[in-house]
């Protein structure tokens, strides 16, 4: 008798997440909802439940790494498998680097960003392996292409993400694993409430680029009918991506004088 697949989220208590986790639930997909908020889970869970799906909630800090090694080990004995890890945990905290703080603005948000990611893929993927199939969806951003002030931790933990897929990519696909990396530009989600953000010139993503999490949590389903390498979002952002590579010197100045020195002086 085959199974229904099973697929992983994290962060899944909100925004990206929890819309990705109904857009599987719906295609009958069985669901391991990962998260620190317990509640949100729980009311995500009920929600699927009553229209026929299966999920298992398991509370979890990427930041602890016997959260991780629990969280992998109660999902097998559970599904016995796991067919889909969508990394998709994650925050930012926007602000000046100087005016960061170390604990929690610098080295949590690399913790939960990218190292939580990464020993949670390495937890699952012997059981991949195992099973030569499997597929890895790690969610990155703009930000793990462009640098832009503000960002600079929250763009390092996602150039390194970005650096992370590509390389775990090319390690694993002689197994039948495949990895994908999902770079969206501005989404409307809790990130913001989050990130703590104060500019004079209330610069953000204009509102005809900025993505819904449904919209994105579709495009992330849609990989895993038609795996892509890469995929950024809204795809007009590729020209933008393209400019800051071929013409680093000029997008410098542009935002320097756009942003930096509006904020900064």
């Amino acid at each position: 008798m085959a199974y229904p697949p099973v697929i992983l989220v994290t962060g899944a208590s909100s925004g990206i997440g929890a819309a990705t986790a109904r857009i599987f639930g719906q295609a009958g997909y069985r669901l391991i909802l990962a998260a620190r908020r317990q509640e949100r889970l729980a009311s995500l869970a009920d929600e699927i439940n009553n229209y026929g799906g299966k999920t298992l909630v398991i509370p979890t800090d990427l930041s602890r790494l016997e959260d991780i090694q629990n969280l992998v080990t109660a999902s097998l004995e559970h599904f016995s498998q796991i067919d889909v890890l969508f990394n998709n945990a994650g925050f930012g905290r926007l602000d000046w680097l100087e005016n960061l703080d170390p604990l929690v603005d610098i080295e949590l948000q690399l913790q939960t960003n990218l190292n939580g990611t990464i020993q949670l893929t390495r937890a699952v993927l012997p059981h991949m392996i195992a099973r030569r199939c499997g597929q890895i969806i790690n969610m990155g951003s703009l930000a793990s292409l462009i640098g832009t002030p503000t960002y600079t931790i929250y763009a390092a933990s996602k150039f390194g993400l970005r650096g992370f897929t590509q390389a775990l990519r090319r390690e694993v696909g002689v197994y039948g694993i495949q990895v994908a990396g999902v770079y969206p530009g501005g989404v409307t989600t809790e990130f913001d409430q989050h990130a703590k953000i104060t500019r004079k010139t209330e610069t953000t993503t204009p509102p005809r680029l900025r993505l819904s999490a449904e919209q994105v949590a579709r495009e992330v389903f849609k990989l895993t009918r038609h795996p892509k390498r890469s995929l950024v979002l809204p795809r007009v952002m590729w020209s933008v991506v393209w400019l800051n590579n071929l013409f680093p010197a000029l997008v410098d100045r542009m935002i320097e004088a756009r942003f930096v020195i509006p904020e900064r002086m």
